[in-house]
């Protein structure tokens, strides 16, 4: 990342500390550690090159909607070669002092049925699952993310709590899964 060391030392300081937020979610997008790797270097050197057109805002926000794009970029080019491994107990280490409605399953059913179970999400089910319940966006934030209506994040969401809700025998109270 050479050039403009100015550029370098904001970059640096605005855009680095968010790395285990891209990491995380390309490894749900990719359901491999390799691959997420591979998309998050991507994404990671996009933000560098375009690092001047952000203005400011949140740069968590920014660098995961990146990574989403890079993800998309990557999974139609390498489709047919994509392949896919369970993910580790260490992407379920989410920090956070109120149970989101995923921990609770995860104490209930257990991490491995969870993450069967959101593995078999459509990946625009999945994003808006993940952003919400694992990073913690807003409807709002998540619709600018993903570039969809707040309705349809809405909707998405309401169908994959749905999906895991029935994928997890419906033991889930509230209709929130």
């Amino acid at each position: 990342m050479a050039g403009n060391p100015g550029k370098l030392g904001r970059f640096e300081q605005t855009v680095l500390p968010h790395l285990d937020a891209a990491y995380s979610l390309a490894r749900w997008l990719t359901r491999n550690e390799h691959d997420a790797e591979d998309v998050v270097q991507e994404a990671v050197l996009r933000a560098f090159r375009f690092f001047e057109s952000f203005h400011g805002g949140e740069p968590r926000q920014w660098l995961l909607k990146i990574v989403r794009n890079t993800f998309y970029t990557w999974y139609d080019k390498n489709r047919k070669h994509a392949h896919t491994e369970t993910l580790g107990d260490e992407a379920m280490d989410i920090p956070g002092n109120e149970m989101t409605p995923e921990e609770v399953l995860i104490k209930e059913h257990g991490a491995q049925v969870l993450k069967d179970a959101i593995g078999t999400l459509p990946l625009e089910f999945r994003e808006v699952l993940l952003l919400r319940e694992f990073e913690g966006y807003s409807y709002k934030e998540i619709a600018d993310i993903v570039e969809v209506p707040i309705g349809t994040v809405m909707s998405r969401l309401s169908r994959a709590r749905q999906h895991l809700k029935d994928r997890l025998g419906g033991k889930v109270d509230g209709g929130r899964a």
